[in-house]
């Protein structure tokens, strides 16, 4: 089966939305990486409920994702305390923030997708989970500042 590109870019936006997801579950419950994963590949890519469907994520970005997320978690933590005003530190953002920015992060340092592109989305995610919030212009500012810092050459 070939997948349109509408349909990739729709499973790369799913594993973005999972990849938040599952960094914060990681830190709320403690679970381990690996753990996270599998239980988010083996049940909520595809899950479904009464009346809707999760999306497939696509499972190598979301791997990739989280698995950078973990591995470069000191550098990106650096790079959004540098994007936050001095008197918000990363450890006094909202845990879905956290993981957010952390997710999106990992995609800046690590990853080879447009930083526009990489800001589009994961506003686009703050906005789920935030739809009545001034979160998502929050976080298209710090990703900004991130992007900038982690690839000025695309500016």
């Amino acid at each position: 089966m070939t997948l349109s590109g509408n349909q990739k870019r729709k499973m790369k936006s799913a594993a973005r939305f999972f990849a938040v997801q599952a960094l914060f579950q990681m830190e709320a419950s403690g679970q381990t990486m690996d753990r996270v994963m599998v239980e988010f590949e083996d049940h909520r890519f595809g899950e479904e409920f009464d009346d809707f469907t999760m999306a497939e994520g696509d499972s190598r970005l979301f791997r990739k994702l989280v698995g950078d997320a973990v591995n470069h978690q000191a550098k990106i933590d650096q790079m959004t305390d540098r994007a936050l005003v001095a008197k918000w530190p990363i450890a006094r953002i909202d845990p879905t923030l956290r993981a957010l920015f952390r997710a999106a992060g990992a995609e800046l340092v690590e990853g080879d997708t447009p930083p526009k592109v990489v800001i589009t989305e994961f506003v686009d995610v703050a906005r789920a989970f935030f739809p009545e919030g001034d979160e998502a212009k929050f976080t298209n500012a710090v990703l900004d500042h991130m992007a900038r810092e982690a690839k000025p050459e695309a500016f």
